[in-house]
């Protein structure tokens, strides 16, 4: 019951609907009791002579008068129960995207963005079933079947309803067996869906080094094979689901036929009247739902469980990166920045990444960062950008420790471009604005002119208004690239982190991006990773990474007088530079 006590909040926040609803399901099944009966007057009335024609449309017209009554009925249950379940529904997947935004980026490295789809889409429905439709079967299979049986009891026969009812207490005993095997199948159904979504998603996303590398047949058969095992998974639940309702049905049956033998033959003995075993016939029939309802109730409620239980399992993960105790506002940033000792090693790693890095950056400074790939520059931009958590006192930001400074600030005061330039799947425009509140076109101008992008827009058909692919994919590398640099420049931060921002382009647009950088980011910091010495080299403060730790720090001058790992990359380079303009 676990699962469910955790849904019961969102449930308590709706009860007045579900109460509602309740009451309305109650007037339904009530009212629907005296339709057998009144059916059984009409005949024992035509029988014994007794009822003229005034008193048969008398109870044709109390039988519309129900019939109306349970249209109404039955239109208001599925409005007040039925519209709590969807209203439950949004609320715990919208709670469900909160609560994954607040995730540390770690999280994110060991899940299948698959699996989480699934559990947005498939699992809450199972979810809103069991809160919903399994509620009217349930209330259907307990207070529906008591109304009925005693009805039956009362005005038709005892040891007739008793002898009837018998196949009920099988149906009840069958059910729960048929509960606890479904709650496991229907889990490992849902993990093979999530599988499966894993698999698709990666396919399509990696579809051009599927094709680069001639490997669609290879991909063909791995989708194969995680298809069939989600389609065994999908069959293991029909296939308990095709036992279990036709021996429902036989059951049912079984009850029919007997309450057809015994109760005919109490009608020709004469223990009860014609009318009334045409009536008990109609409740025997009208406690045919109630049995089907208690299989259904089983199986929604078992398939809800093992969803419940995966959604829960996303509510039970606590984000690692949040706000600290006493963590405050700022206004506003300078850019002053300081790394003191600076030591992480990443989950799972028994080395450090980066290792007593010590370091001062005054506000308005540019600092240049290079080394070889896996020296740890992304992760120190990241520590500064506070996706993972650092000790306190090892980096200071206006001589604030990082860990005092709420996230919200903190992240508003910086604007970051990534190694791998995101962009959603939207208009340029949207996608250039994403940092700020309000679209200013003469800002988003003037960002994407300082980025050297803004001459390629216009060329496009839609300009500014044109709809990029998936993550950009209609864009060339150095057009996304200089995308995500104009989002960064119109967000106007205190501090600036451009992550190898600008290996796509070439040498002459990095030129004029780091001519207009200089000019328009004056008095701000600015931190740039790159490979290229030719971005770099104009930095005030240059850092060379080497195996985490700070090796060489200074200037391009200061750093080539040191005739160390700075001058041999700057030299190796250059010869690079030669050979290849010797080729041209």
């Amino acid at each position: 019951m676990e699962p469910f006590s955790f849904i019961f909040r969102y449930i308590k926040k709706h009860k007045a609907r579900y109460i509602a609803g309740i009451l309305t399901l109650f007037v339904v099944d009530f009212a629907n009791l005296f339709i057998p009966k009144l059916t059984g007057t009409v005949t024992d009335g035509l029988t014994a002579r007794t009822m003229n024609w005034n008193g048969v449309k008398e109870c044709l017209l109390a039988i519309f008068l129900l019939g109306a009554l349970l249209t109404l009925g039955r239109f208001l249950w599925r409005y007040f129960i039925f519209g709590a379940a969807r209203s439950i529904e949004r609320e715990l997947r919208n709670d469900m995207f909160a609560h994954l935004e607040r995730m540390s980026v770690e999280y994110y490295n060991g899940r299948g963005t698959g699996d989480l789809m699934t559990r947005f889409t498939s699992d809450l429905n199972a979810v809103r079933m069991s809160i919903g439709p399994a509620i009217i079967c349930v209330f259907d299979a307990s207070v529906m079947t008591v109304m009925v049986v005693c009805q039956m009891m009362h005005y038709v026969n005892i040891r007739l309803t008793l002898v009837a009812i018998i196949p009920m207490f099988f149906i009840c005993a069958g059910e729960i067996y048929y509960g606890k095997i479904m709650h496991e199948r229907f889990l490992a159904r849902q993990e093979a869906v999530s599988d499966l979504t894993d698999f698709v998603q990666e396919s399509f996303s990696g579809v051009r080094v599927i094709k680069a590398f001639v490997r669609e047949r290879a991909e063909r058969y791995a989708f194969a094979k995680a298809n069939a095992n989600s389609m065994e998974k999908n069959l293991n639940v029909v296939r308990l689901q095709a036992v279990v309702m036709p021996l429902l049905d036989v059951i049912i049956g079984l009850s029919t036929l007997i309450t057809l033998i015994y109760g005919g033959y109490l009608a020709l003995v004469g223990d009860i009247t014609l009318g009334r075993f045409v009536a008990f016939n109609q409740y025997i029939n009208m406690l045919v739902w109630p049995m089907l309802a208690c299989g259904d109730a089983i199986n929604m409620f078992s398939q809800g469980a093992a969803s419940l239980h995966r959604i829960k399992a996303i509510f039970d993960e606590e984000p690692e990166i949040c706000d600290q105790p006493g963590a405050t506002d700022v206004d506003a940033l300078k850019g002053d920045i300081t790394f003191s000792h600076l030591t992480f090693i990443h989950r799972g790693h028994s080395e450090p990444t980066l290792q007593d890095i010590n370091l001062h950056v005054p506000a308005g400074t540019t600092l240049a960062i290079v080394g070889r790939t896996g020296n740890g520059k992304s992760t120190l931009v990241n520590l500064l950008l506070h996706l993972y958590n650092t000790k306190p006192g090892m980096i200071l930001l206006d001589g604030k420790d990082i860990n005092t400074i709420s996230l919200k600030t903190l992240r508003e005061n910086i604007a970051y471009v990534p190694q791998d330039n995101f962009l959603f799947s939207d208009t340029l425009k949207s996608n250039i604005s994403f940092g700020v509140e309000e679209e200013d076109m003469d800002s988003i101008i003037q960002a994407t002119e300082a980025a050297c992008i803004h001459d390629s827009i216009i060329t496009f058909p839609d300009g500014y208004e044109t709809v990029v692919g998936e993550r950009g994919v209609t864009l060339s590398g150095g057009q996304k690239q200089r995308s995500s640099i104009a989002r960064a420049l119109l967000k106007d931060a205190p501090i600036l982190i451009l992550d190898d921002a600008l290996s796509a382009v070439d040498t002459d647009t990095e030129e004029h991006i780091l001519h207009n950088l200089k000019k328009n980011r004056a008095g701000k910091t600015t931190i740039l990773i790159a490979h290229r010495i030719s971005t770099i080299q104009n930095a005030d403060i240059i850092m060379v990474l080497e195996d985490g730790e700070a090796k060489e720090i200074g200037n391009h001058a200061e750093l080539m007088q040191l005739n160390g790992i700075y001058h041999d990359m700057f030299e190796k380079q250059q010869l690079e530079a030669a050979k290849g303009g010797a080729h041209v």
